[in-house]
């Protein structure tokens, strides 16, 4: 029986770094479609949050790491469909790039293609190249031709700056609005994104395992909106009711600050994530012609105005309550 053949309820998919951001979403929209979700993830007994997220005996967390490949190839046997997931912001300890996007990439795709998966769909980024100067989008570019290498049938997704209740960017620049009188517009602010609702990355993966075509392509998946690091910052001000000072920083003194940061545990900015900034985050050209894009998939995208409000009352003065038009504080 095939894969398109076979229903869902008979599916096991094998998801690597599920119990993070993105994760958490696409195994809630996987389960409501009835697959079976076995968890790849390094502390099984810390993810015992991820089963509620299906019917009982759905979801089941395994003990994998993408640095040990023989833990992989046994989270991957018996599984019909492979999706990695793992991807970290900021190295730490023995999570870096080289181990988690190159090295780990290739692992999980040689597992999938050892236990004669049907499907594998790796987690990427827009901007990933080989040739890049930043070091998180340079792994991001290796780890994509080392899977490509090893399962040539896989399908490669690149989201722009996903944003959701848990995301680490209007959460952590509302959190810093808090406490500081200024915002940094790095290099002027003009960088551009365009930031896709976490909701609608699960609907396209689970898209991609609908369509048999996706197979040995590359979508790039950006939200309905395409705005500048300085619009993002001004609608969390708006949003969280709050009056900052939006400060121009040049990108020779981001790159300082960097530096200095970077030193920090869960650093807000690093010198990577300036040299990332100095290129706009949005769909290609290319992907657009290809018709690998978000709109390809049948998904039109959330706004940030119809999703992150929800979740940036919390930074206001007053929480939730704060009054309507009490923009003074």
């Amino acid at each position: 029986m095939s894969l398109q053949a076979k229903p869902k309820q008979a599916q096991l998919i094998t998801i690597f770094g599920g119990s993070g951001f993105i994760g958490r979403h696409l195994i809630q929209k996987l389960a409501a479609q009835g697959y079976r979700i076995r968890v790849g993830v390094r502390r099984p007994d810390l993810a015992g949050h991820l089963q509620p997220l299906g019917v009982v005996g759905q979801i089941m967390p395994v003990q994998a790491n993408v640095r040990f490949p023989q833990s992989l190839e046994s989270a991957c046997q018996g599984a019909d469909i492979v999706i990695n997931l793992a991807g970290i912001l900021t190295p730490s300890g023995n999570q870096s790039f080289y181990a988690v996007h190159e090295f780990g990439a290739k692992a999980v795709a040689q597992a999938a293609a050892k236990a004669n998966v049907s499907r594998l769909v790796h987690m990427s980024a827009i901007g990933a190249d080989v040739n890049a100067t930043s070091k998180y989008l340079k792994s991001k570019g290796v780890g994509e031709e080392n899977v490509i290498k090893a399962f040539p049938s896989a399908t490669i997704v690149r989201p722009s700056l996903v944003f959701g209740p848990e995301d680490m960017f209007f959460n952590q620049f509302a959190e810093l609005a808090r406490f500081s009188p200024v915002l940094p517009l790095i290099g002027g602010g003009h960088t551009k994104y365009q930031p896709i609702y976490v909701g609608d990355v699960a609907k396209a993966v689970a898209n991609i395992l609908d369509i048999s075509t996706t197979g040995g392509k590359i979508y790039e998946l950006g939200g309905p909106e395409i705005l500048s690091f300085k619009q993002l910052l001004q609608f969390i001000l708006k949003t969280t009711k709050r009056k900052r000072l939006l400060v121009r920083l040049p990108w020779f003194i981001a790159k300082l600050k960097g530096r200095v940061l970077g030193l920090l545990p869960n650093p807000i900015l690093t010198y990577d994530h300036v040299i990332m900034m100095q290129s706009d985050n949005v769909v290609s050209d290319e992907a657009k012609e290809a018709r690998c894009t978000l709109q390809d998939l049948g998904i039109n995208g959330e706004t940030i105005a119809a999703q992150v409000p929800a979740y940036l009352y919390r930074y206001k003065k007053f929480g939730q309550y704060t009054e309507t038009g009490n923009s003074t504080i």
